[in-house]
């Protein structure tokens, strides 16, 4: 306890001497610390990481209230640590390296276009599809994933992680194909998986003439913020599914308007670059203003 009430108090005394390079370095800190809970959190590895979590804040709980034999022996276990970690989060290191090294400092320093035309395409690609797998009568159900990871689904069908293409998503629900009766996880405007088994609603009050994909679909809203489109195969309705709620006998018009308000809108976010660019261009329209 006098350790927490000395670093209170010294803390003070801190603030004064910090200096311009102490800043940038809190917040590369922050920035590193960011993109590997980012990185994380979509992954199997989450559970991992918050018994970490729970170790460390044990290991500092002993350490206060003077518990010698198990604060001896989650000293030993954090000691070996950093090499479990390694083996353990191997895939995901890799991963996040192959991020940092692929991202040009353009990209660094600006904030990810997630509602640009990286998703402006994918949406095209997904209706068209959905369009003519309408007409030809082939089923379809398409998870679009949001804040909540949806990693415990994926695992449990096939890795694609391939740019989203009309004709990707029509082989892999044409009827013959292996994949054809799961769902498809489609992660930051990707394809991650194919031939994934979602939950069934419970819902009672569904219609009776829906199927199971209707209803997988259905149950995969309730469990999640997903956004999860459906074909059916034996109308060609096009549906989609938001918070156990199902919206039928979508145009494809209709379809779009809807995907692009809930997965963010059409609209692209201003880079820190644009803004600089911005703030340029209306000093010197005031300037112009002015004279």
């Amino acid at each position: 306890m006098k350790q927490i009430i000395n670093f209170f108090n010294n803390l003070q005394y801190t603030f004064p001497t910090i200096s311009v390079l102490d800043i940038l370095d809190i917040l590369l800190v922050a920035f590193l610390i960011y993109n590997v809970i980012s990185l994380i959190r979509t992954t199997s590895a989450y559970r991992i990481a918050k018994a970490i979590l729970f170790l460390l804040l044990a290991f500092f709980v002993t350490e206060i209230f003077n518990l010698h034999t198990l604060h001896y022996l989650l000293d030993r276990i954090l000691a070996l640590g950093f090499v479990a970690l390694v083996i353990v989060f191997q895939p995901e290191l890799r991963r996040f390296l192959e991020r940092v090294g692929g991202r040009s400092l353009r990209e660094w320093i600006s904030k990810p276009n997630l509602q640009g035309d990286q998703m402006d395409d994918c949406i095209d690609q997904v209706v068209s599809a959905c369009e003519i797998m309408s007409k030809e009568r082939v089923g379809a159900l398409i998870v679009f994933e949001r804040a909540n990871s949806l990693e415990q689904i994926c695992l449990s069908g096939t890795r694609v992680d391939a740019a989203v293409s009309q004709e990707l998503i029509r082989n892999i629900f044409f009827p013959k194909a292996s994949l054809h009766d799961g769902g498809m996880i489609i992660r930051d405007w990707r394809i991650e998986a194919a031939g994934c088994v979602l939950p069934l609603s419970e819902n009672r009050s569904l219609s009776t003439d829906l199927g199971t994909r209707h209803r997988a679909g259905v149950g995969m809203s309730e469990n999640s913020d997903a956004v999860v489109l459906i074909v059916s195969e034996e109308s060609g309705a096009i549906s989609v599914a938001i918070e156990g709620m199902l919206k039928r006998h979508l145009a494809p018009q209709t379809l779009k308007k809807l995907l692009i308000r809930e997965l963010g809108g059409a609209e692209k976010k201003e880079t820190i670059l644009d803004r600089i660019k911005n703030h340029a261009k209306g000093g010197q329209k005031d300037d112009q203003d002015a004279q």
